[in-house]
């Protein structure tokens, strides 16, 4: 039981716990090389992670992400201690989080995975993961789609979390010194998103809507499409743009 104010912080932990239990932890996920169990395992490392770089930060010692392999120790774990560990990371992370409110402006600049972010963005991140995990544990059920429409998860998607996934996307597509695609996301009433990529690099960023959409959807697969997973009902997502380009795009939101 986790105490009140960490689902406060962190209100997607609730309906993120009763999915791994509502689940064998050897059942199968939507993240195909993934169990439930691999999913808590991811879980666990994340929260220990964000708390561990953003407490390094205010200590005045900074510290570099560390990659999966920081999960490692958790897969060791019976069912039982890692539910413990779980628990107890989403705690200290909350801690860090709310320490920081009050001890670092919301404009500094921390490094996480080689990027610079705002305190902020931490127990955001985390809200994030619960959200996407969840999803790849449940599919499209009404709590998944309502949490992936919020206008932040789109937010964090674009700014945050937009710029290593096409980074990794990109290097499938081995574009030449001439070769480059460009894709439109669109949800009707909102502002694009344009992805783009060339042997330079990528960029991804909100935009007005202007001429065909290279898809089109609601606010959820959209979100689901920056992180490269798919909806259960494909006729949630539209295109004219041809198999080429679409698949020119879809393989640069080829997510993690």
């Amino acid at each position: 039981m986790v105490a009140a104010r960490v689902n406060d912080l962190l209100p997607e932990l609730d309906p993120f716990v009763h999915a791994v239990q509502a689940r064998r932890p050897d059942d199968g996920t939507w993240c195909e090389a993934w169990t439930v169990r691999d999913v808590l395992v991811h879980q666990t490392g994340n929260a220990e992670e964000l708390a561990r770089v953003l407490a390094a930060h205010m200590a005045g010692a900074p510290v570099e992400t560390r990659g999966f392999d920081r999960e490692v120790p958790y897969r060791a774990l019976s069912d039982s201690e890692l539910w413990s560990a779980f628990t107890v990371r989403c705690e200290q992370l909350v801690d860090v989080a709310e320490a920081a409110v009050h001890d670092l402006s919301p404009d500094t600049e921390v490094i996480w995975t080689g990027r610079v972010v705002k305190p902020a963005f931490f127990a955001e991140h985390m809200r994030e993961e619960l959200v996407l995990h969840r999803w790849d544990m449940t599919g499209d059920d009404s709590t998944a789609v309502q949490a992936l429409t919020e206008p932040w998860m789109t937010e964090h998607s674009v700014k945050e979390v937009g710029p290593p996934l096409l980074r990794r996307g990109s290097a499938a597509l081995e574009l030449d010194a001439d070769g480059s695609i460009e894709g439109r996301l669109r949800v009707p009433g909102t502002d694009d998103i344009l992805v783009t990529a060339d042997a330079d690099g990528t960029s991804i960023r909100f935009t007005a809507p202007e001429g065909p959409a290279t898809i089109e959807s609601d606010a959820a697969v959209r979100t689901l499409l920056l992180w490269g997973r798919r909806p259960a009902d494909p006729s949630r997502w539209h295109s004219d743009a041809g198999p080429e380009n679409l698949r020119a795009v879809r393989t640069l939101l080829s997510g993690y």
